[in-house]
């Protein structure tokens, strides 16, 4: 579908088709995977994303564009970037010049976007990926290509893409880490558009299971104490076809001195950010204002797998929901935590609110009369007997996905093998765990359902799993469940959520 021919479809069917998420963000039409160009700048958060604006499967690739002043509630924008003599617009990443080292703004600021333009080499079926820059002077509306690009490029690297770009105030430097095949890049700049190559980092160390992609570098404290910092390396890790997890996103910790990462870790330690299927290519928002603090991110909600088969139809892919990243401590050593944004609460309606309910296979099931689409689930649970408890979600007698916990094992789990529409990707319909250690004798869970999504944030966020489901529109159902013995619910909190989206 073309997109003014959905843009004058009637108000009352904006953004209620089949699948359809209510609380993320989605293109109007058409294809979209990597989030690109994160920034925030005079009230607004900028979110580009890779799109192509003529099909709902991935080709030439264009930058989408959208703003938000809550990360909530989006208004779409004309597409910023688009194909030129340099070839198609791959990922990349945005910033603010507030000093003007570009030269760009007349000794103002204005948004710079560093971004790989991908052709190939003339005369070769070979790709070909180089760095480039645009600008805007109008809070990003419109978008002028820099006559001087491609402004970095090396032959003898074939995977060489997505710059991410941040200001290290302790050398006054640009830096920009960039994806070069099994490894990442690191270069420096006085003024974007020069770049001297710094270091690399990972060629030898963590996942190896697919290309090295999206790239991201930032400090954050340890447990909120200023005095005690580390710096976070993300690199999402492409579909490789003898694994099964397909595409996903490893993070390392260690330290950054304005030229040279140092991982804290052993060479073969992996930390996975998301345990689910459908967490990619995720990156963190520039220039977020230092009154605000928080390191927001988001990610794509799908998985090379099988994102080009997935059954939508008008458009095709999702972000996930915005969340915080904060570092922590927990029993295993410093890993990173993510909590949804606050902002979500607005969209919350009534609060049905359960207390000290003892749940086994002799109880009724408490949340029967309870249905849901689209919904956000705050539980605690206190371990008893039980050997699993936990959800079971858009539910019909033929569908349903469960969250649960292995008291066993000590592992949560998503379940969607019966979820709702499969056959599209044998390797959609499946099941994965992970550990989680109970946290005096508890285990928290605060879970979002959307029309085609399950997030589940796991002890305030150390444990994160994301999937996509595709039920049918009539499986709503829920159900609180446990298996060989009694789980003590302390609590649960069930909140219908509103639609962010309404057509002006």
């Amino acid at each position: 579908m073309k997109l003014e021919e959905y843009q004058t479809s009637s108000t009352d069917k904006y953004y209620t088709e089949t699948y359809r998420p209510q609380f993320h963000f989605t293109p109007e039409s058409n294809w979209m995977n990597d989030p690109n160009g994160m920034v925030y700048f005079e009230g607004e958060y900028h979110l580009f994303y890779q799109y192509h604006p003529y099909d709902t499967i991935w080709g030439p690739m264009h930058w989408g564009h959208a703003v938000s002043k809550d990360l909530i509630h989006w208004e779409h924008l004309p597409i910023a970037l688009s194909p030129d003599e340099n070839g198609a617009i791959f990922s990349g990443s945005a910033v603010v010049d507030w000093n003007d080292s570009t030269g760009f703004f007349n000794g103002g600021s204005g948004l710079v976007a560093i971004f790989t333009h991908a052709d190939q080499y003339s005369n070769s079926e070979r790709p070909r990926q180089r760095q480039s820059l645009a600008y805007s002077n109008d809070k990003g509306r419109t978008w002028n290509m820099y006559k001087g690009n491609p402004i970095l490029s090396d032959i003898s690297i074939t995977d060489f893409r997505d710059p991410k770009v941040f200001w290290h105030e302790n050398t006054k430097m640009w830096v920009m880490i960039l994806a070069a095949g099994n490894h990442v890049r690191i270069y420096t700049s006085h003024d974007l558009k020069t770049w001297n190559f710094a270091s690399e980092f990972g060629s030898d160390t963590g996942s190896q299971a697919g290309v090295w992609e999206c790239p991201d570098l930032f400090e954050l404290p340890v447990d909120g104490k200023n005095e005690n910092k580390k710096w976070v390396m993300i690199v999402s890790i492409g579909n490789d076809a003898a694994y099964a997890e397909g595409s996903r996103t490893q993070y390392f910790i260690g330290d950054f001195d304005g030229s040279t990462f140092t991982n804290e870790n052993s060479k073969e330690t992996v930390h996975w950010l998301d345990f689910g299927r459908d967490n990619y290519a995720g990156v963190t928002w520039s220039d977020v204002p230092a009154e605000d603090g928080r390191r927001l991110f988001i990610g794509w909600m799908s998985n090379w797998k099988y994102a080009n088969e997935t059954p939508t139809k008008v458009w095709r892919s999702a972000m996930t929901l915005p969340r915080e990243l904060n570092l922590v401590t927990t029993i295993d050593g410093v890993r990173i935590s993510q909590t949804p944004i606050t902002e979500l609460e607005t969209l919350r309606k009534e609060n049905t609110k359960f207390e000290n309910i003892l749940i086994n296979e002799n109880v009724a099931n408490v949340l029967s009369n309870i249905k849901g689409k689209a919904f956000e689930l705050r539980a605690e649970f206190e371990l008893e007997t039980a050997s699993v408890f936990g959800f079971k979600v858009r539910m019909s007698n033929d569908e349903k996905t469960i969250i649960g916990y292995n008291v066993t094992e000590k592992k949560l789990f998503i379940d969607r093998q019966n979820s709702g529409e499969t056959s599209f990707n044998p390797f959609f319909a499946c099941k994965h765990e992970a550990i989680l250690e109970p946290k005096n004798n508890r285990i928290k869970m605060q879970i979002f359902v959307d029309w085609s999504s399950v997030e589940v944030f796991a002890n305030n966020g150390e444990l994160v799993m994301t999937d996509l489901i595709f039920p049918d529109c009539n499986s709503q159902g829920l159900e609180l469940f446990a298996v060989d013995g009694n789980v003590h619910l302390t609590s649960l909190d069930f909140y219908d959520l509103k639609s962010c989206w309404c057509k002006k």
